[in-house]
């Protein structure tokens, strides 16, 4: 007789993402992939992190693979680095990860009861949805602007509605999947909100070291007074996905907990990789890497919008990321970017619709392009071939 299992209520409330179902078909190499969020296979730093790994274990010998604590050094660049984005930290503020969804998913289960509230934007990254409503919290949404990001308005009004929240998750820079930034006015005012209304407010942040025009602008943290902004970062983007590290920044006493809950779940993150990735920063290989990452992505992000202008224009609108690795594209009101998935595989080319980041369904005219690992000649060559699809819908 085959077993019944009887599963937790998590495991019923967390969403299986579409994106891991395109992965597979992301490996074709006759597919034109514009689905994934990756950064280039062609551009990760694999020379320089192999010296830093072999340099790591040839100095520190078996202690680099043993269990540890958090390594110092890399607290301390953090906190440095935080500090000169404009975050005052010290290293005792800095809690090492295995990544932004990590972060989420520690801080959801930090403040968020079952049943609990939850602000999160009503178009946002499923892993969003997965570290709050997957934890069983009760989602109240608010809308973003295209152009300057989250709607502040509704985002106060979230957080003065009763029952009052005990999270909220906002992504500033790059936003995934509309590859919009929140504007300053509203960085300052998020923070103010989250301090007045006492709503512990997430910065999920793997994407501002993305910029290729313009300034980076100060995070959501930098205007918090009180202490309920949690900043949250990631080496995933900025040097390699792999790496499966990240930090937090918090206050201290919040550290504690933090690192009282993990515990419980994955113990630590990798020393190995700690010690590595310290090594890398240490060299000064980082700035290095993010000129050249950032210089690319910006010929491709301009590939991809002119391509959009030449088969798309009379239709559609997109935005303009000034970094970053998405565009977020809108079709006619009449079209289902669900349905034309099957055609777009059969002409070799794949996408990710933007009902997949709709946290109530709807937005199905929309749909989630990447462009930071494509070829500059496949850019071209998927606009032209996912054109073709869309003519067919018109």
């Amino acid at each position: 007789m085959a077993a019944v299992y009887q599963y937790s209520q998590e495991s019923a409330h967390v969403k299986r993402s579409v994106l891991r179902e395109l992965l597979r078909h992301a490996v074709d190499p006759n597919i034109i992939s514009l689905a994934t969020g990756l950064p280039s296979s062609e551009l990760l730093p694999t020379r320089q992190f192999d010296e830093c790994v072999r340099t790591v274990i040839a100095r520190d010998g078996a202690s680099a693979m043993q269990y540890s604590p958090q390594i110092m050094p890399l607290r301390e660049w953090l906190a440095d680095y935080m500090t000169r984005r404009g975050v005052p930290s010290e290293a005792e503020n800095i809690y090492i990860t295995n990544g932004c969804q990590h972060n989420m998913s520690l801080l959801s289960r930090l403040f968020v009861n079952l049943g609990d509230t939850a602000v999160i934007e009503e178009i946002t990254y499923v892993g969003v949805m997965q570290a709050t409503g997957g934890h069983g919290a009760a989602l109240r949404l608010v809308p973003s602007n295209l152009s300057t990001g989250v709607d502040i308005d509704a985002l106060e009004a979230a957080f003065a509605q009763e029952p009052r929240p005990k999270l909220a998750i906002l992504i500033p820079d790059f936003h995934n999947p509309l590859g919009v930034s929140i504007t300053p006015e509203k960085r300052q005012r998020a923070a103010q909100l989250a301090n007045q209304y006492q709503v512990p407010l997430v910065e999920d942040d793997p994407y501002s070291p993305l910029r290729f025009i313009g300034e980076m602008p100060a995070p959501i943290k930098h205007y918090d007074t009180d202490g309920y902004v949690f900043y949250s970062g990631s080496f995933s983007k900025i040097l390699a996905p792999g790496v499966r590290c990240g930090w937090i920044v918090a206050p201290v006493d919040v550290v504690r907990y933090i690192e009282r809950l993990r515990e419980a779940d994955d113990l630590e993150t990798s020393t190995l990789i700690q010690r590595s990735i310290y090594e890398f920063l240490r060299r000064g290989w980082l700035e290095e890497h993010l000129a050249q990452l950032n210089e690319a992505n910006k010929i491709r992000r301009d590939t991809l919008l002119a391509a959009l202008d030449t088969h798309l224009g009379s239709y559609a609108t997109w935005t303009e990321p000034e970094g970053g690795i998405f565009v977020w594209v809108t079709l006619p009101e009449h079209i289902n970017t669900w349905d034309m998935v099957k055609d777009a595989i059969d002409h070799q080319v794949i996408y990710v619709p933007g009902g997949e980041f709709s946290v109530n369904g709807g937005y199905k005219n929309t749909m989630r392009l990447n462009f930071s690992n494509v070829s500059v000649a496949n850019l071209s060559e998927g606009i032209r071939r996912l054109g073709g699809v869309i003519q067919k819908y018109l």
